[in-house]
């Protein structure tokens, strides 16, 4: 039987095209955001050098859900094209708010005054223990190292987790990204539908 041809929603092409090739490499050319938004994006989350092309995409998705803007922080362990990323996101892709930079210093830099929010199995802190604001940010590590030491202590007060048992090492990303952001949403009243 000869190999079937996926079938690709036309938006999801477009939008494929218009994406910048972002890989390990971070001179890599091409577009580093998406088009400005108008509105004041209701959430930042920062997903710091993602592995896992299916997590950023879901999260994504999650993003473009609540109107937050998704910051990518390089290098990544894929490319924007992956097809796992295209499907479990790029049908949103063009309607999220999204942003890459090449280091932490420099998501520092454009989201300094932000009040920052660290997700981690080190915390001592439970989500639930945190007041959450319209336009905080949501920091979450790679799939595989978690967030970096130095950036975890940098910010010990600000660091939170999620409840888990021991028998469990670590939770996936993209549920994490989603239960955080939405327990943040429910904390102040997003205004969604």
């Amino acid at each position: 039987m000869p190999p079937t041809r996926p079938i690709r929603h036309p938006q999801a092409a477009a939008a494929s095209e218009s994406l910048v090739s972002m890989s390990r490499d971070p001179s890599a050319a091409g577009p580093e955001s998406s088009a400005p938004h108008s509105a004041e994006p209701l959430l930042h989350v920062v997903l710091h050098q993602p592995d896992i092309p299916q997590n950023t995409g879901n999260i994504g998705r999650t993003c473009v859900a609540v109107g937050a803007k998704l910051w990518l922080v390089r290098p990544l362990g894929f490319r924007l094209e992956d097809r796992f990323l295209k499907r479990a996101g790029m049908d949103y892709w063009p309607h999220l708010d999204w942003e890459a930079v090449d280091d932490w210093p420099t998501l520092q830099r454009k989201l300094a005054g932000r009040p920052m929010w660290l997700l981690t199995k080190f915390a001592d802190r439970l989500v639930w223990e945190a007041e959450f604001q319209r336009g905080d940010v949501l920091v979450f590590g790679s799939e595989t190292r978690g967030l970096p030491e130095p950036i975890r202590a940098a910010l010990p007060h600000r660091c939170l987790k999620l409840p888990m048992r021991e028998t469990v090492r670590s939770l996936n990303l993209a549920s994490t990204a989603n239960t955080v952001v939405y327990e943040a949403v429910r904390q102040f009243g997003g205004g969604l539908g």
